[in-house]
């Protein structure tokens, strides 16, 4: 989305100001890495949150959305990786409980203004004299600069091969500013009923609790909830919008220019991080982008990128560096939605080139070489237009590799 008032910058949750972040090994995870992270704040913060759509809901999922639907004023976010804590039934509960007691203690701040987040392996329970220890590291660890939001980025990462930040300037129209940043964990388990496996999203703007959480349930559906690595639905999706409201700008309590230009900065940053989670998928090679143009509405634009997107005999093709159209128009047209087979267009593009492989539903007689040139990038999109009106929309994923099987196939040992 380009936007002349939206201006990229470095870093990610400790960007606006108000936010401090840091991680921690408190041994949880073999090896000695970081896997315990902190979010915090000296003052109280707006909180908005969408959660995953799965039945199957992790415990810190219940514990957050309660508090969140509830309007709770937040100070810190406890974040561990290694264990998921869900499917961990009463004493799962209690741990989370327990955890934030600790922060509590840690911090000097209530239990009920501490959210809480996990990632990792379905059904164990967490370690929770390391996980007590560890929240008292994290008082030590937690500082507002740069490399303080990079080590939080990196202490939620699982199968992550990258930690994945984003942050971006918003000018209002009286010409103050505010800043929206983020970061988000996610590589496999990854197609989004809410938004993606864990994402932290902070901001100093000045809003009211309801845009808050307008805002996120807004832009949500068209940037998170268009990723798809493996299709399957996590039962620890969460994506939490806070807010310190330190920017200084005029409150934003009511829709209008103001809230439109902050919406814009909001879905920047989580459009770049959907893409960079489908671009670090488990065992990927290449980011795969299909745009949908030309469709009747935009659900119907949705649900025709998403099915190709997710379509596994596509990804694999595209691993494959093979041009198989087929796979394409066979997604869309078990996608649901309706459209003119005869009236499709369809084309490749990245840097080593533009193809169109498809005219009027069919094959252009297109040279497989230079194809085969186009799928080799590191990024390739697909365009798919429809011809049936005006309404378009873009889903991201990866191909499907051999190293995708070992890596699942491996998880747990």
């Amino acid at each position: 989305m380009e936007n002349e008032n939206l201006t990229l910058l470095a870093g990610g949750v400790t960007a606006p100001q108000g936010f401090m972040a840091g991680g921690a090994a408190a041994g949880i995870k073999a090896g000695g890495a970081l896997d315990m992270a902190v979010l915090y704040s000296d003052c109280d913060l707006k909180a908005a949150g969408t959660f995953t759509t799965n039945v199957v809901k992790a415990a810190p999922v219940v514990w957050d959305s309660e508090k969140v639907k509830g309007g709770q004023s937040v100070r810190a976010v406890v974040v561990n990786s290694g264990v998921a804590n869900a499917c961990t039934g009463r004493q799962g509960m209690e741990y989370c409980q327990r955890t934030a007691e600790a922060a509590a203690a840690a911090f000097d701040i209530p239990p009920d203004s501490v959210l809480l987040a996990s990632t990792g392996v379905i059904g164990r329970q967490l370690p929770i004299e390391k996980m007590e220890a560890g929240v008292a590291a994290l008082k030590d660890a937690a500082g507002e600069g740069l490399e303080d939001g990079n080590s939080f980025a990196h202490a939620i990462m699982t199968t992550d091969t990258r930690d994945k930040q984003a942050a971006v300037l918003v000018k209002f129209k009286d010409g103050a500013t505010c800043t929206v940043g983020g970061c988000c964990k996610g590589s496999g388990m990854i197609h989004p009923n809410m938004c993606t496996m864990l994402a932290f999203i902070t901001t100093d703007a000045k809003i009211s609790r309801e845009l808050l959480q307008k805002a996120l349930s807004e832009v949500v559906p068209d940037t998170f909830n268009m990723v798809s690595v493996d299709g399957d639905t996590s039962t620890n999706d969460t994506c939490l919008l806070l807010s310190s409201g330190l920017a200084g700008n005029a409150p934003i309590e009511e829709e209008g220019e103001d809230y439109e230009a902050f919406k814009a900065g909001v879905y920047t940053v989580l459009e770049s991080l959907a893409k960079q989670m489908a671009r670090d998928g488990e065992g990927a090679t290449r980011l795969f982008e299909v745009h949908v143009i030309g469709a009747q509405n935009k659900a119907d634009a949705k649900t025709i990128a998403r099915s190709v997107v997710s379509s596994s005999l596509t990804k694999a093709a595209l691993y494959g560096r093979d041009a198989n159209w087929g796979r394409i128009l066979c997604a869309m047209g078990y996608s649901g939605a309706k459209f003119v087979p005869e009236k499709v267009d369809l084309y490749f593009i990245s840097d080593r080139g533009r193809l169109q492989i498809l005219a009027n539903g069919i094959d252009t007689g297109y040279s497989e070489e230079k194809a085969t040139e186009i799928l080799s990038s590191d990024a390739v999109t697909c365009i798919a237009d429809l011809h049936e009106g005006d309404a378009e929309a873009t889903a991201w994923g990866c191909d499907l590799t051999h190293e995708y099987v070992d890596i699942n196939a491996d998880y747990r040992s």
